[in-house]
């Protein structure tokens, strides 16, 4: 096995020294997803989204379906009703609006 880094503007052509060329195996380093991600764990959800490029929205995302598996195991999701409750204690009882509490 031979690596060699190229621009995408050079040609993707190997030839070694005997005049055999190679075959290319396209490869994309670092480029894997944790999809396993604890949804109860925040410190798990920063972990692996702190090193990955992407939108705000790619993150929002990621958290809406961390809280839609929190949803399926226990039937309501217990960072978002904290999120509600806290906000409830800290402006004087007012909700928020989408509180599953009102």
């Amino acid at each position: 096995m031979i690596e060699i880094l190229q621009s995408m503007k050079e040609p993707h052509v190997y030839t070694d020294d005997e005049g055999v060329e190679w075959v290319r195996i396209f490869n994309v380093p670092n480029a894997s997803i944790d999809t396993k991600i604890d949804p109860f764990n925040s410190k798990a959800f920063v972990d692996s989204t702190k090193d990955t490029k992407g939108t705000y929205g790619d993150f929002l995302d990621r958290s809406k379906e961390l809280s839609e598996q929190r949803v399926q195991k226990l039937g309501y999701d217990p960072v978002k009703q904290k999120y509600f409750d806290d906000y409830s204690k800290k402006c004087d009882g007012k909700k928020l609006p989408g509180d599953p509490s009102q």
